[in-house]
């Protein structure tokens, strides 16, 4: 299968940390494979492969493993440990498309006025405007800089329409990572992230994830928010065809506004990161 091992080599979400009870299991999947949660004491989480112990880590407020014995490192979000941010654990969604699709989707600014209409964007604010992309280097990551787009309410601690500033941060090929102004706090950046479990090429998980300065909401409404915000995406994401995310730019055409697109994908296909890419027209 294709990019089968080097999607092995990483580290991907299938819980939130202290979700499970002691002795509690369930199985799900993970790149085609069947694999089996237990809960243990104090709300530990332990994976398994058949007869096989994965590694596991708790990052984000996730339970992460991998089928590695020597995966890459998993990725660092250091805003997310500043004092007085709300860390907000957002559950998971079901997605019938492929796990690179689902990030794609969420790099795409253009889309805003027309799936999340009157929250993230309006028309006639339907412009995207020059930004900056690149590969960084040092870290084998896709950044997009000096991304702005008014939207009508940013967050939900949002009032009136603001124009929001974004940077976007691709840390690994089934994550990305979102700076954008934070209204209550204008001087700092809400973090909002998208983990994706990819169950198999053409059906994900994810789990959204974020940091805010936000005092004013509960949890609940908070993550009533983003997951509304995410569900309007999976329509649109269920009824891409192909669920497979195109590599060979001969199957979608791009626009200025994909910029971020362009970049994720060319970064996939030198990377090696083909599992749930379509690599030739067909």
């Amino acid at each position: 299968m294709l990019g089968l091992e080097r999607a092995k080599d990483d580290w991907y979400p299938v819980a939130i940390a202290g979700s499970m009870g002691e002795c509690e299991s369930h199985t799900t999947r993970l790149l085609g494979f069947e694999i089996t949660l237990h809960g243990g004491k104090n709300g530990a989480i332990s994976v398994n492969f058949g007869e096989t112990d994965l590694a596991v880590q708790v990052k984000f407020d996730h339970v992460w493993t991998t089928f590695c014995d020597n995966p890459r490192p998993l990725f660092d979000i250091p805003e997310g440990d500043e004092p007085g941010r709300v860390r907000v654990p957002c559950g998971v969604v079901r997605v019938k498309c492929s796990p690179l699709r689902a990030v794609e989707n969420f790099l795409d600014i253009a889309h805003f006025p027309f799936v999340h209409t009157d929250i993230l964007g309006a028309e006639p604010h339907t412009e995207v405007a020059p930004y900056d992309v690149k590969i960084d280097e040092s870290k084998n990551e896709v950044i997009a800089t000096k991304v702005k787009f008014f939207q009508p309410q940013a967050a939900k601690s949002a009032g009136d329409g603001i124009v929001t500033d974004y940077v976007y941060r691709v840390a690994a090929p089934m994550v990305s990572i979102l700076y954008k102004t934070c209204p209550p706090k204008p001087e700092a950046q809400d973090v909002i992230t998208l983990f994706v479990q990819p169950l198999d090429e053409e059906t994900c998980d994810v789990w959204p994830w974020m940091a805010l300065y936000d005092y004013e909401n509960s949890m609940a409404d908070m993550i009533s928010f983003q997951q509304m915000i995410f569900v309007q995406d999976r329509s649109i994401l269920e009824n891409q065809i192909p669920r497979k995310l195109p590599l060979d730019p001969r199957m979608e055409i791009p626009t200025r506004a994909d910029m971020t697109s362009i970049a994720y994908r060319r970064w996939l296909k030198r990377s090696g990161a083909l599992y749930g890419a379509l690599t030739e027209a067909v």
